[in-house]
């Protein structure tokens, strides 16, 4: 029982290390692609290549002081970044990096829990991330961080539905909600040479996962809720130091999960051609970074590449177009199933 529980606090150690370590090198790499989309040469003085640069950032950050405005909700405009923060670190605990390992007589999986319902305890822990940002913007007695605030929570309901649904398809297909069962599902080729990942057959699911998940972390070209041309800086434009962090680290921490996630359903997870000489534990990992730094690098790349949308071409978007093209797709799919 000893043994199980180091097992368990190792494998959240080793998560808990690799997503931070991974969140702030994420921000050199966003740096340095679009510095050279811009024809700059981005972070190159702190340290060799710049790669201490995120060392730097963070500890700018957590030497800052904190404000607090005079008529802000004190308990609330604290505890907000936490329940932004905290969810987007809990949603790892369902996410498989790989088909496992035998060590000290046991398999150990390598994941931190495997969960029957891995994927809606996923979806949930994106759910509950909207409230911080509300209680962040409403708490901050700011007409700024308020708007931010309403945006994001309208921007999050709408196309949480949409993100839902994208997946159904797939859920369909593997027959399970278990994130390992549904990898599992995507294992063989067809005609000997093409994989069998659900990218293929689900090729609707996965354009709305991909629209809908970009719009569901804030990010460019959906950042509304921050839109710095018009309201600042949205719902976090009073934080500062160490609550500004935190938000800064939720969001490229959901990044990383929501690119995990999409890696897991839609293009087999940590499933790819053998490496010679590789244990099959540190293939699968390798396969499984490599699929989700190509989703890193197409969030860098739509941020470099197209303009902020307008509030109601966002919501139209949703609705009249995401939303039609997830059910067409889910009818497509179980007609398709039946039939075969």
């Amino acid at each position: 029982m000893l043994v199980d529980l180091l097992i368990i606090l190792g494998t959240i150690l080793l998560v808990f290390i690799a997503v931070l370590t991974g969140m702030a090198y994420l921000t050199y790499f966003e740096r340095k692609v679009l510095a050279r989309m811009q024809s700059r040469i981005g972070p190159n003085r702190t340290g060799p290549l710049g790669l201490l640069q995120p060392v730097a950032d963070g500890v700018k950050l957590l030497t800052k002081e904190g404000s607090l405005p005079a008529k802000a909700d004190k308990a609330v405009f604290l505890i907000a970044p936490v329940m932004v923060f905290v969810p987007a670190l809990l949603a790892w605990a369902a996410i498989p990096f790989g088909p496992g390992f035998t060590a000290f007589g046991r398999q150990i999986g390598m994941r931190i829990a495997d969960l029957n319902v891995g994927l809606i305890y996923i979806l949930a822990m994106g759910s509950i991330g909207v409230y911080g940002i509300v209680m962040a913007g409403w708490a901050s007695n700011n007409k700024y961080a308020l708007l931010g605030g309403l945006r994001s929570s309208a921007q999050v309901i709408s196309y949480e539905a949409t993100l839902g649904l994208s997946l159904i398809g797939v859920l369909l297909m593997a027959g399970s909600l278990n994130l390992s069962e549904i990898v599992a599902a995507q294992q063989g080729t067809y005609f000997g040479l093409i994989p069998r990942w659900f990218v293929l057959p689900q090729i609707l699911g996965f354009a709305v996962f991909l629209v809908s998940a970009i719009a569901e972390t804030n990010r460019p070209p959906f950042d509304l809720p921050e839109a710095e041309s018009e309201l600042v800086a949205g719902f976090h434009v009073e934080y500062g130091g160490f609550g500004f962090a935190m938000f800064f680290l939720a969001e490229y921490i959901s990044m990383l999960a929501i690119s995990a996630l999409a890696s897991t359903v839609f293009l087999g997870g940590w499933l790819g051609p053998s490496i010679p000489l590789l244990p099959d534990a540190l293939e699968g990992i390798f396969w499984f970074s490599a699929k989700m730094a190509i989703f890193i690098f197409f969030y860098f790349w739509l941020r470099a590449t197209l303009p902020r949308f307008r509030y109601d071409q966002l919501m139209s978007l949703c609705w009249k177009i995401m939303l039609p093209v997830a059910l067409l797709n889910i009818v497509l799919t179980g007609i398709i199933k039946l039939a075969l």
